[in-house]
């Protein structure tokens, strides 16, 4: 089941996913490892004048910053396109967070697990909203800090919302996270049946 072209051919189901979650936790990384097309990135670079506005304890090595979204493609079959959309990551950019939000079917929210802090407000924007989510614990360099338990009981994570770990540089662990995310979606569709009558 496709939108139909003005030919009249039935083109793919268009499908949008938000990688989500707070400041350096790789979402850029994430959607430039999995999408099939070159991602677009709106990254600067970080400058003296945002000392004191952009916490970058712990991110020694990051030098640049998503400033309004990072877009990616997959295609999954010839009549499914998924479409996802980074979300910056900073507090002064969550403005944003409310336009990419309309027409996405649910989220990858990324997390640390050396800044956990920073996920609190990522988590509350997609309960508060009743969007659909994964929690995708980004294991820098293949090791992660804490256990899957640890994450869940730090994070207040519903038992119903999914947890994968996984190097998110690694394009089977972002495959991962957004096929976690499908199935959650899909176990949430509501069955089509015949109404009692």
């Amino acid at each position: 089941m496709g939108s139909r072209d003005s030919d009249g051919t039935t083109g793919p189901v268009a499908v949008k996913i938000l990688v989500a979650g707070g400041f350096g936790v790789g979402k850029t990384t994430m959607v430039g490892a999995v999408s099939e097309v070159a991602p677009l990135r709106t990254e600067e670079y970080l400058t003296e004048a945002s000392r004191g506005v952009d916490d970058i304890d712990g991110l020694a090595d990051k030098s640049t910053t998503t400033v309004a979204l990072d877009f990616g493609r997959i295609t999954i079959n010839p009549g499914l396109v998924v479409y996802l959309f980074g979300t910056p990551g900073q507090e002064r950019f969550w403005f944003m967070w409310n336009d990419l939000i309309n027409g996405a079917l649910g989220a990858v929210v990324l997390v640390d697990t050396r800044r956990l802090e920073v996920s609190f407000a990522s988590i509350d924007f997609f309960e508060s909203r009743g969007i659909p989510f994964v929690v995708g614990v980004n294991c820098f360099h293949g090791r992660c800090e804490r256990t899957e338990a640890e994450v869940r009981e730090a994070l207040d994570l519903d038992p119903g919302v999914p947890l994968l770990m996984g190097d998110v540089r690694r394009p089977e662990a972002g495959r991962d996270m957004l096929l976690a995310l499908v199935d959650l979606l899909m176990s949430r569709s509501a069955p089509v049946g015949a109404s009692s009558g």
